[in-house]
């Protein structure tokens, strides 16, 4: 396991990123064609109501006043009231929240399910028939945008067999999982190519590597060489790359949770934009480039408790 040390370590180096996050928000949101009082009260606001307005929003005052009421805000948990939803953002980004980390959630445990055997396999039975198989599948399914895999899911499993519902994301927790197991087996099956690749490679260098010649010489068993030395090697890199995927698991939840109608954030995100709701995309920027900071220290944690030497 990593020491305290090295966990404090990269919590402290997530603060100048949290910074250069809250900075790039800022900076986006305010950059957005547009006047976010007119788009708040609409096209028939005079100028006393966008004057109004904006002295409201603390728009009236000079940039780094406005970035520093900005910063007190965020850190009071307030990121504004949604100009469309009429809600607080915190409240609305809250309860859309659980529905996209539990899909990004699902797609990554596909992902890995799909990805760790059949590498496993096709690392095994390199250039034979299984590793020849096992490698052109994963690259027609690589090859597929996330959005066509929904939609081919959607129509034979979800329209034609009627498995799976075709969209909603259910009331219970039983039911969420439910509803979102064919999005999710949509964004895995893009990831789980990716990362066979990957896995397969390390295994195959980790199979040829001296040392794994001498844990057999030891007449350790084969389960035992197999979990301690060739998985645990080989998923440090593949760890790795899951981590760096996990913006683009996002990003594809965006496409896919408008594909299957899923009350997600990303599909908040797209609303927002056409609505110009500019505190809701503030907000959710802001919860996603966090989120993806967050996940990243996850990432670096489980490379250091899988080689400690990471960790000094």
């Amino acid at each position: 396991m990593a020491g305290l040390g090295y966990i404090l370590r990269r919590v402290a180096l997530m603060v100048p990123t949290l910074v250069v996050i809250l900075v790039v928000t800022f900076v986006i949101v305010r950059s957005l064609p547009g006047d976010p009082a007119s788009a708040m009260i609409g096209d028939r606001a005079t100028d006393q109501d966008a004057a109004r307005i904006n002295a409201e929003l603390g728009l009236d005052r000079s940039l780094p006043v406005q970035f520093i009421f900005f910063v007190e805000r965020v850190f009071r948990g307030d990121l504004g009231t949604s100009f469309s939803i009429k809600l607080p953002v915190s409240e609305v980004i809250a309860d859309r929240l659980p529905a996209t980390l539990i899909l990004t959630a699902m797609a990554a445990v596909f992902a890995l399910l799909l990805a760790v055997p059949l590498a496993f396999l096709a690392a095994i039975k390199r250039n034979r028939v299984e590793d020849v198989a096992i490698r052109s599948a994963f690259q027609v399914g690589l090859s597929m945008p996330v959005f066509y895999t929904g939609l081919v899911l959607l129509t034979v499993l979800g329209a034609g067999l009627h498995w799976f519902p075709v969209g909603g994301y259910g009331d219970d927790l039983a039911s969420h999982f439910y509803h979102l197991f064919l999005p999710a087996l949509a964004i895995a099956v893009t990831l789980a190519a990716i990362l066979m690749r990957s896995l397969r490679s390390a295994i195959i260098t980790v199979l040829d590597a001296e040392y794994l010649d001498f844990a057999r010489s030891k007449g350790l068993a084969n389960r035992v060489i197999i979990l301690r030395h060739v998985l645990r090697n080989a998923f440090i890199s593949t760890v790795t790359l899951l981590g760096l995927h996990i913006g683009t698991v996002v990003g594809s939840a965006v496409i896919t949770e408008t594909v299957f109608a899923i009350p997600g954030i990303g599909r908040l995100m797209i609303d927002s934009i056409y609505a110009r709701d500019y505190p809701m995309v503030q907000g959710l920027t802001l919860v996603l480039a966090v989120l993806v900071s967050v996940i990243f220290l996850a990432t670096d944690l489980i490379q250091a408790a899988l080689d400690p030497r990471i960790a000094r």
